[in-house]
């Protein structure tokens, strides 16, 4: 009798330790109730528009996807976003990555500015956070990581493109190349400078200035002097006003500006007119411009209360890429949505498709030259292959 109670006790315990580990084996799925999706751009001082654009983006998808019935492996699943201000500094960045690694993040949009970006990548790479940055600077990618993925095309070929364009300009015979000493304006003016030498262009004035410098009446001079008719410049918006100014004062305004995303500003209106004509580049194309692009403005102003202001579309995007990369990994486990990240070719509702190559360089990422009529910036062309 004993025999068969010890038995029977024992067969019950076997079923017992099969419940729990069942419940174990469950809990550890990788498919969690809630899902955190990090997101770290600034959101205080002079860059906080755009960094509070590129958060509202990945809000505007979560929210979508939220009310949608998101479900991974057949499991709904709230996606959360957890964003911190990294106030558009290196030092805070790498903080901040920190903290979202911390917080159990699965991925990160994060962030503006290069410096940050590549500031905060080891953080990202050591926890195999997936980083899908805005940022342009060439390096970001060349660090060697996994994890660093851009969302738009980089300051190579912005530079090509500023080059290329300026180079083919009716008339265009000297050109003058400014920046506004930053790595990021330098970078790209050098770049720009080296394509026009390539089409056997001469670049009579190669000069920087500092970011805060609006005296130019010597260099407008030189232009005058030096017969310059195409200034090719990565000076920010009110410094590239004061040059055009200087420019009517000693009267040479027959003259064609290309600029960068310094330039292609709402501020920069109030110089249309002043000279010949004013053109820029970007990596960041005007959501108006894709199929989609008109819906996804109008849910934007809707839910926000104001326009785009800057690369929401993109932001939001790349949250339906990765949305989609945790449906196909069938987990929220970091290291299996990255790679599935790295292999997927995603969908994007307002720009079409999202797909990196080896290094983390977007495949589809176009540059736009945009021109300056009236109260406008109007795109006249756009290319991956400048």
């Amino acid at each position: 009798m004993k025999a068969a109670m010890d038995r029977r006790h024992f067969s019950h315990s076997l079923l017992a330790s099969a419940l729990v580990a069942t419940g174990l084996l469950a809990g550890c799925s990788g498919v969690p109730d809630t899902i955190k999706i990090g997101v770290a751009q600034p959101l205080s001082g002079s860059l906080a528009e755009l960094g509070q654009d590129l958060l509202n983006g990945v809000t505007l998808a979560v929210e979508e996807l939220n009310k949608q019935g998101f479900k991974v492996d057949g499991k709904p699943v709230m996606l959360e976003v957890v964003s911190l201000d990294d106030k558009a500094d290196p030092a805070t960045g790498k903080a901040v990555a920190q903290q979202l690694v911390d917080a159990g993040v699965v991925a990160v949009i994060a962030n503006l500015n290069s410096g940050v970006s590549i500031e905060a990548a080891p953080v990202y790479a050591a926890a195999n956070v997936a980083q899908i940055a805005i940022s342009t600077n060439p390096r970001y990618t060349e660090l060697g990581f996994d994890t660093t993925l851009r969302m738009v095309a980089n300051d190579n070929l912005q530079a090509r493109a500023m080059g290329a364009y300026a180079a083919g300009l009716a008339g265009a015979t000297r050109y003058a190349v400014l920046d506004e000493g930053t790595t990021y304006g330098k970078g790209l003016a050098e770049g720009a400078a080296k394509r026009l030498k390539e089409l056997n262009k001469e670049v009579t004035v190669r000069q920087s200035f500092d970011g805060t410098t609006v005296a130019f009446d010597e260099l407008a001079a030189q232009l005058k002097a030096d017969k310059t008719n195409v200034v090719v410049s990565m000076l920010n918006d009110f410094q590239a006003i004061a040059l055009l100014e200087a420019l009517v004062k000693v009267g040479h305004t027959d003259v064609h500006l290309v600029g960068g995303d310094t330039i292609k500003t709402t501020a920069m209106i109030k110089a249309a007119g002043l000279i010949n004509q004013i053109s820029a580049t970007s990596p960041v194309l005007n959501a108006s411009e894709f199929g989609s692009g008109p819906k996804f403005v109008a849910s934007y102003q809707e839910r926000f209360k104001q326009p785009v202001a800057y690369g929401a579309h993109y932001s939001y995007d790349s949250t339906y890429v990765l949305a989609g990369a945790i449906r196909a990994a069938k987990s929220a486990d970091r290291k299996k949505v990255l790679a599935t990240l790295r292999s997927l070719e995603g969908y994007a509702p307002v720009t079409g498709t999202m797909r990196w190559d080896a290094k983390g360089e977007q495949s589809f990422g176009a540059v736009g030259i945009y021109q300056l009529r009236g109260d406008d910036w109007k795109l006249k062309s756009r290319s991956s292959n400048w």
